[in-house]
């Protein structure tokens, strides 16, 4: 097939129009364009309240593909399809296992299933049609799972988020196309494939998550719940197998560590285990929300009830004069924020959609950076004693999982709110007016209202006094990183695959899958299946 680019068609456009535009740009009729097919479709708005625009990339037939070889408005398509490796030849006489059902877990698991390897699977907490039961009951009555929650379960945490798959890595072995067509088999949305900012939305990411389940078991692989690694056994440098629920022992020479970012207590497992782990940057602040028509309003012009047009989303950036980067993150249009604790008495937020973006407010985290430097000692794990104590603070406020709240307009005044006004929280259980200028020090609170500020220059609106701020956000990325070699594996400890987002080389769904992919790939290059 052929591919040519900026097929740009105003907003009420049809589908036929797509080929008539293609045949007006070739100079050819459009009775000789035969297929179709969308690769790519992004919204042009930046004249958004005259004319809103789709753009397409567009991969099409025709009888006579000599005719249009000449042509510089058309290539032939790139080859988008993945190849699975062949395996190597060192004698791999045990399963591999993988520690975590994440993003990263889950696809190093299929790609090891699809080469034959039949992985073991351990996850601590439930199947996700268990798991969605336990996360309701903590946010309708505040009753916490520690190990079955909006971090640990099937799917890791990504499963209870907007479900977004955009990301900035790039990719030239189609481990991006490979996931998301998984996805879509899975019962994910098509159109996933073709939207530049495709997103899944968590009422579908449950079905798809359990049918990749399947699909690793119908390969001969197995996926363990409630199946907490309690010990490693290493000798001499060597992984030899783990200890589940500490007491059954489960043997393996090949172990992929995929943890997630908040399995603290499997941080200080591997740290006690001798296994290198270094402090690691990232952020912390709060979530922010809006009226969804507000940002709607501020992004598609006179167009923001268009049926053609859902929630629109928005990406913000500014550095503080005190040199701290403040960012959003996790945008969530016609979201949620959400209660995300895994420990007990401890204060979480986090971001979440469904497919349909349908809820009256949009919201986003609003991230001010953290260095080692700013961490509590030199401790390899002081990052996480970090996290804790915002998270402690939050949620001492009331003794209960409720989320601290406050105008934007007050935090700016250092002044408890006291009445919500247009935006109201969406955060269950429930929520407490607090002045948040009290839980962080003030090289964040000075940088987010900065920021904040600044943002509401590039997004009417975003900056306007009833905005409101929950807190705390602080499980942005890991705080550690999991150090390890060319190879993939632990520098400390062979045969030991530190991989994704828990293990600091991921952040998202796409870069953790894709992570998890090509850490696969290089353990079926360097094993053969030997049982």
């Amino acid at each position: 097939m052929l591919r040519i680019n900026n097929i740009k068609l105003p907003i009420d456009h049809q589908d036929e129009d797509i080929k008539k535009e293609i045949a007006k740009k070739l100079n050819i009729s459009s009775k000789e364009i035969q297929e179709v097919r969308i690769i790519k479709r992004s919204i042009d708005a930046r004249k958004k309240n005259d004319m809103i625009y789709f753009v397409y990339n567009v991969d099409f037939k025709v009888e006579d593909e000599d005719k249009l070889k000449n042509n510089s408005l058309v290539m032939i398509s790139p080859e988008k399809e993945y190849i699975l490796p062949a395996q190597g030849e060192e004698l791999l006489t045990t399963r591999p296992i993988i520690i975590g059902s994440g993003p990263s877990g889950l696809f190093a698991g299929l790609i090891l299933a699809e080469a034959g390897f039949e992985p073991i699977i351990l996850e601590r907490g439930k199947a996700v049609e268990e798991r969605k039961k336990d996360v309701n009951l903590f946010w309708k009555k505040g009753v916490l799972n520690i190990e079955s929650n909006v971090q640990f379960g099937e799917g890791g945490a990504g499963t209870f988020s907007d479900g977004k798959l955009n990301t900035l890595i790039k990719d030239k072995n189609n481990r991006i196309r490979k996931m998301l067509e998984e996805f879509v088999k899975a019962g994910a949305p098509e159109e996933i494939l073709y939207v530049n900012k495709p997103h899944i939305g968590t009422d579908k990411l449950e079905i798809a998550v359990k049918n990749i389940r399947k699909k690793i078991i119908s390969l001969g692989g197995s996926v363990l719940f409630e199946s907490k690694v309690t010990d490693i056994i290493i000798k001499n440098g060597k992984v030899k197998g783990v200890v589940v629920n500490g007491n059954e022992k489960i043997y393996s020479d090949v172990i992929i560590l995929a943890i997630g970012h908040s399995a603290r207590d499997t941080f200080e497992l591997l740290f006690n285990k001798g296994i290198t782990i270094k402090q690691k940057p990232f952020s912390i602040g709060v979530r922010i929300e809006h009226l969804k028509e507000l940002i709607d309003k501020s992004q598609y012009g006179k167009f923001y009830n268009h049926p053609r047009l859902k929630a629109a989303d928005y990406k913000l950036s500014h550095r503080a004069k005190n040199g701290r980067a403040v960012y959003t993150f996790c945008m969530c249009p016609g979201g949620y924020v959400v209660a995300s604790a895994s420990e007990e008495n401890m204060v979480v937020t986090n971001g979440m959609s469904e497919f349909a973006r349908d809820n009256v407010n949009s919201n986003s985290a609003i991230l001010v950076s953290v260095e080692p430097s700013d961490y509590p000692s030199n401790h390899p794990l002081a990052g996480v004693e970090f996290q804790r104590n915002f998270e402690k603070k939050a949620y001492a406020i009331s003794n209960s999982y409720y989320a601290p709240v406050q105008l934007f307009g007050d935090f700016l005044r250092n002044k408890k709110s006291v009445k919500f006004k247009a935006v109201k929280p969406s955060y269950k259980p429930g929520t407490i007016f607090y002045d948040i200028n009290n839980i962080y020090p003030e090289y964040i609170t000075d940088a987010l209202k900065e920021g904040i500020l600044a943002m509401g220059k590039k997004l009417r609106g975003f900056s306007s006094y009833d905005s409101l701020l929950t807190g705390v956000e602080t499980r942005s990325s890991s705080p550690v990183r999991i150090e390890r070699n060319e190879n993939y594996e632990s520098i400390s400890t062979e045969g030991l695959y530190p991989i994704g987002e828990g293990a600091g080389y991921a952040g998202g769904i796409t870069s953790s899958a894709v992570d998890g992919i090509r850490v696969a790939e290089s353990i079926i290059k360097r094993y053969k299946k030997g049982w």
